[in-house]
């Protein structure tokens, strides 16, 4: 019975191979920095703490953050991606074995709970595990012990819990999937990671410092990111948050051209582009929702008879009955890239590629 000895770290934190610094996870925006003060407050404080929020919007990060900043900064680390390890497995990697447990176990293993003594255990999408774990985990969380599989007596260890999720998890519990009493153990403190549609501010402090670094990292020298380029992606939903940007901007690095940016998020956004956000938990404006899909419908029409003439704006204008001038500024205001010589085979290309 194989059983994983590491553990997946995200994107972010592995792909940079070093800690970003505050300025760039925290950025300028009032929700970042709302989330920094209140982490700096709970990190001291030996009590567990849920991270939630989109995936790639960094809570890896802030769970390495937190246990920098606590007492326990010395110990170790310990991470657990609990959707990366199969079910069978999870529990012998959590509470570790005895030998003779099950075929295989030819010697005594620590789990990762063991390995956290005096540290931190992170467990990563915490909603993946079963209810037989959850069960477990809420011993673990209520008196501090934990039990080997095989094992007789439970063992006592020292271990700040700390949780992430890109779940509701009150959702998960009204479906029977996630324990209540266990939300309520690791809920003691909560921090919300807010998608990167919601922090546009730090948008261009995060180009800049993945350019700089994938620069670094691969020997490029690709330069700064033009004005048209960056107003597109100010305007762009960002489904993938921080992760999404990082990629687009490590394939830029890579190929040299904005066309690599520009093609992959006219495609993405053509997806979304008849979605609007709803909230039906207050009033609902008709005018302000008949104008916004007026402005998506336009968008896609100046999209598709800009391609249908190979990005040749005059020919466009002529074809749309408007302007040069006013092409130009409908352009700059839809967040279209302002030229692009792509060819519709290359577009095509672009269609079977997915945010990452």
């Amino acid at each position: 019975m194989p059983i994983p000895t590491t553990s997946p770290v995200s994107s972010l934190v592995q792909s940079l191979g070093e800690f970003p610094p505050e300025s760039v996870i925290f950025g300028k925006s009032e929700a970042m920095q709302a989330l920094r003060s209140r982490m700096d407050k709970v990190a001291s404080a030996n009590v567990p703490v849920l991270i939630h929020g989109e995936s790639g919007t960094g809570k890896d990060i802030i769970a390495r953050m937190v246990h920098g900043l606590s007492p326990w900064k010395t110990g170790p680390f310990v991470k657990v991606n609990c959707p990366a390890i199969p079910g069978t497995l999870l529990e012998s990697e959590l509470f570790g074995y005895e030998k003779g447990a099950f075929t295989g176990a030819y010697g005594m293993k620590p789990g990762r709970v063991e390995m956290a003594h005096r540290g931190t255990l992170f467990l990563d999408e915490i909603s993946e595990l079963d209810m037989s774990l959850q069960s477990k985990l809420l011993q673990l969380l209520q008196d501090g012990q934990f039990c080997r599989i095989g094992a007789q007596e439970d063992k006592k260890v020292e271990v700040r819990i700390v949780c992430a999720t890109n779940r509701q998890l009150e959702t998960e519990i009204e479906n029977g999937a996630f324990r209540q009493d266990l939300y309520y153990r690791i809920n003691v403190v909560n921090l919300f990671m807010p998608p990167l549609r919601e922090r546009r501010s730090d948008i261009e402090m995060l180009v800049h410092y993945f350019l700089e670094h994938y620069n670094r990292k691969y020997n490029c020298r690709a330069r700064a990111l033009s004005n048209e380029l960056m107003s597109v992606l100010q305007k762009y939903q960002w489904p993938g948050n921080i992760r999404e940007l990082e990629n687009l901007i490590k394939r830029y690095v890579i190929l040299g051209s904005e066309d690599v940016i520009t093609s992959e998020l006219v495609v993405r956004s053509e997806k979304d582009m008849f979605n609007p956000e709803i909230n039906l938990d207050g009033p609902i404006s008709l005018k302000k929702l008949t104008r916004q899909a007026t402005r998506e419908l336009e968008r896609k029409v100046i999209l598709k008879v800009l391609q249908a003439h190979h990005w040749n704006r005059k020919q466009a204008a002529k074809a749309l009955c408007i302007s040069y001038r006013a092409l130009l500024y409908k352009i700059r205001d839809a967040g279209l890239p302002a030229n692009r010589a792509t060819r519709p085979k290359e577009e095509e290309a672009t269609e079977g590629v997915a945010a990452d």
